[in-house]
């Protein structure tokens, strides 16, 4: 019957092999490679030939030297003047705006007053141009390190320090101009030694200690960190009173306080930042949309501001509503003013995590950027020239910079090319500070607020990664989460560094417990698979295999020897107890003449005596139970059934491969385990061979005297197929030889060999008895 069309079932399309290949080559062991092909000699040189070599000096080395603590020495030559300069005026232009705006916000995260924020998107910007290496990234305050200097800044100056003597029994009075003294002093000081940090660590060239704050741990460490400014700006948004904590849970506290005192919000403040907020994020939101359409962002934030200063100005919000504006921004520069070192010490613990983060957001940046326009960013200059920008900065009462994202994707997406951006947008905020400064003290500080709250949408929305991490690696998504509940209950400082512990922990416990796998070739290749996880994998017959994915250190010997037992399916030390055990039980049943020995086995004289059945208890130390083997001529076949009650483990195979070739390093605890796996398995009549060790495991391995006479090279192989090749072709050989063996045997039993022979043997056995007579006679 035929079938309609269309309701037969549709074959699954094999993929097609393009191109196949056969190599012909003997199979290499350690000890053969080393044979056939010469090792290069590697020179050792001495201490004082490195040194001599380091400080050789010539012109063309001196000149890559200077150009790269100078990096712009290599790129302002080749600055093209007619294709970069309207771009990159465009964008300083733009770029300034924005900073201007930003750096008074984050001031207040900084607890500094306003005008300061102005001075620290400027100064920095001036050492960066001359010593950072990316091209597109804006220098100057960012939030989650505003708020960390913040925290440090408020823990050592409360407002209970500055307690006025005006104060009433109604009324406590605070000494601002003596507050804002202290705090800005302390800002600058520890921007002065989170500067000095970078700079040593530049110096060391340990640009890598980045590398260890991954993406999940940054991505949960800066959506706490937007939570806290989001509270720490809620109050000024809603201007309410309340004090300053710090320390863990002190972001609760804050938001119980905020939420106590919810009935005194001045509504003037509330309406404003609440509009801000709406605004920007519907205006940053459109900017995105239509970010093809529309050549250059709409600098939403300055608009607002302008609006919102001449509102507050027009109005007299501050008499009228009792706003809370800026008030005064200082008109220039102030002196330059020494650090404080006398409380470096108090501050170094959390310097040490500011400069980190600093340096990791503004390099994490820096490199997607460069990604896109195809330059590299040395990370270890970064960590320079961040540290010289902070220390200089440092001593104009400035507090820490580094980059923001927003601010750095105005200046890229506005056509900013080189730092020549950066340099003009440090313009616009030199314009601010000398002459625009006065016009934004009416601004209200309830503004600036719903400014900072705006910009953190996209720290926020790293929350929707944690169902895509869950979904990839269940392990960065706990990351992320606990980093995220750390910053948050514990602080940033201390939520960072606990963060960093269990990402480490992770690695440890990773490691710990090693990835293993018993392998077989597929058909017809040189390929092993896992057998758990393709059916068709083929075991070759008496031989296991086991693929280790671990370095073999003291952490997890324990892994090592699980995945060994489970992969050969049982315990080589139990299985040499028990032969042990059976052999002593058989030498009493030779010598009471119940069992006797021959060169084919053991023959049984006469029952056994159930006195000689012992409690079957295990041997804890194989080397202590001396048994004379040796001599009694004695084969047994620990595979077939004893003539003693010994339960004597079965034992399938005759060799093991460990196939190493993801063992990254060995320590001195690994080459013993290693060692004492061999030795075990050589107790039971079980080869263990080694295949694709990388050579400097090797090497390793022979300076930790891993080789002796019963552990030689010819164990190591190139690849697991060159094992296994080796390996059958070692049966192939044993067989012929029993073959040849018996057939001697029989030779020699036989009172006419040649006429029996000649009678009962086939032509092929013939054939055997020959080669037989001429290896005898050899």
């Amino acid at each position: 019957m035929a079938e309609p069309r269309g309701s037969r079932p549709e074959r699954q399309r094999l993929p097609e092999l393009s191109c196949s290949y056969e190599v012909s080559r003997p199979v290499y062991s350690e000890l053969v490679c080393e044979q056939l092909h010469e090792r290069r000699l590697q020179e050792r040189r001495t201490l004082r030939e490195r040194l001599a070599q380091s400080c050789s000096c010539s012109r063309k080395r001196a000149l890559r030297v200077l150009k790269t603590l100078l990096p712009i020495l290599e790129w302002l030559p080749k600055y093209r003047v007619k294709d970069w300069l309207v771009s990159d005026l465009i964008s300083g232009v733009s770029t300034g705006l924005v900073a201007t705006l930003q750096g008074m916000a984050y001031a207040l995260l900084a607890a500094v007053p306003v005008g300061y924020g102005l001075y620290s998107a400027f100064f920095p910007i001036l050492t960066y141009f001359i010593f950072g290496t990316s091209r597109h990234i804006s220098v100057g305050p960012f939030p989650v390190v505003s708020l960390m200097v913040g925290s440090v800044v408020l823990q050592m100056a409360p407002d209970e320090h500055f307690i006025s003597n005006e104060t009433t029994f109604n009324a406590t009075i605070i000494d601002t101009a003596a507050r804002d003294q202290e705090r800005v002093l302390l800002a600058s000081t520890l921007t002065v030694l989170v500067g000095i940090i970078q700079l040593i660590f530049g110096g060391l060239q340990i640009g890598f200690i980045v590398r260890y704050l991954a993406d999940p741990l940054i991505g949960g460490f800066t959506t706490a960190a937007a939570f806290q400014v989001l509270v720490s700006q809620l109050k000024i948004v809603l201007n309410v009173p309340t004090k300053n904590y710090n320390g863990i849970l002190s972001i609760i506290y804050t938001l119980i306080e905020i939420f106590q005192n919810i009935g005194s919000t001045n509504i003037a403040d509330c309406i404003a930042g609440l509009l801000t907020i709406i605004i920007c994020m519907i205006v940053k939101e459109l900017n995105d949309r239509f970010k093809h359409k529309i050549p250059i962002p709409i600098p939403i934030e300055v608009i607002v501001t302008v609006i919102a200063t001449a509102i507050s100005y027009g109005a007299n919000l501050e008499k009228n509503y009792n706003a809370g504006i800026v008030k005064s921004i200082p008109r220039g520069f102030l002196p330059p003013v020494l650090p404080r070192v006398n409380v470096f010490t108090e501050m170094l613990t959390a310097s040490f995590s500011i400069a980190v983060v600093a340096y990791a957001i503004a390099v994490s940046v820096g490199k997607v950027y460069a990604t896109k326009y195809d330059y590299a960013i040395d990370g270890n200059q970064e960590f320079v020239a961040f540290g010289i920008s902070n220390i200089f900065s440092g001593f104009f009462s400035c507090f820490v910079a580094t980059t923001a994202l927003s601010r750095t994707a105005v200046q890229e997406s506005t056509g900013g090319k080189t730092q020549i951006a950066g340099i003009l947008s440090a313009v616009i905020v030199l314009i601010s500070i000398v002459a625009l400064g006065k016009l934004l003290e009416p601004l209200q500080k309830s503004v600036l607020a719903g400014v900072v709250i705006a910009n953190l949408k996209g720290m926020f929305m790293q929350v929707c990664d944690v169902p895509r991490l869950w979904r990839q690696n269940k392990i960065d998504a706990v990351i992320w989460v606990f980093t995220c509940l750390a910053s948050i209950i514990l602080g940033l400082d201390l939520g960072l560094l606990a963060g960093l512990m269990f990402a480490l922990l992770t690695v440890v416990l990773r490691v710990q417990f090693p990835a293993w796998s018993s392998v077989g070739s597929l058909p017809h290749t040189d390929i092993y698979k896992s057998t758990k996880i393709y059916k068709n994998t083929e075991e070759t017959e008496g031989v296991k295999i086991l693929r280790f994915s671990s370095p073999i250190f003291y952490g997890n010997i324990d892994g090592l020897k699980k995945s060994v037992k489970n992969t050969v399916g049982f315990d080589a030390v139990r299985v040499c107890n028990k032969r042990l055990k059976a052999l002593k039980k058989i030498q009493k049943l030779i010598k009471k003449g119940q069992l006797r020995a021959t060169k084919n086995g053991i023959i049984s004289d006469a029952g056994t005596s159930n006195s000689a059945f012992e409690p079957d208890e295990d041997i804890e130390d194989p080397e202590e139970f001396d048994i004379p083997t040796k001599e009694i001529e004695v084969q047994v076949d620990w595979n077939s059934d004893l003539p003693v009650k010994v339960n004597v483990p079965k034992v399938p195979i005759h060799s093991l491969v460990l196939d190493c070739g993801a063992v990254s390093f060995v320590d001195i605890v690994g080459v013993r385990s290693l060692k004492m796996i061999v030795k075990e398995f050589q107790r039971i009549d079980v080869n263990v061979y080694f295949s694709s060790l990388p050579d400097h495991v090797i090497q390793k391995l022979e300076q930790c005297g891993f080789f002796e006479d019963s552990i030689r090279k010819d164990i190591f192989f190139s690849t697991a197929h060159d094992a296994v090749l080796y390996l059958q072709n070692q049966v192939k050989s044993r067989e012929v030889q029993d073959s040849i063996l018996e057939t001697i045997s029989l030779i020699q039993d036989c009172k006419d060999p040649l006429g029996l022979m000649e009678a009962e043997l086939t032509e092929e056995e013939l054939d055997v008895q020959d080669e037989a007579m001429r290896r005898l006679a050899s």
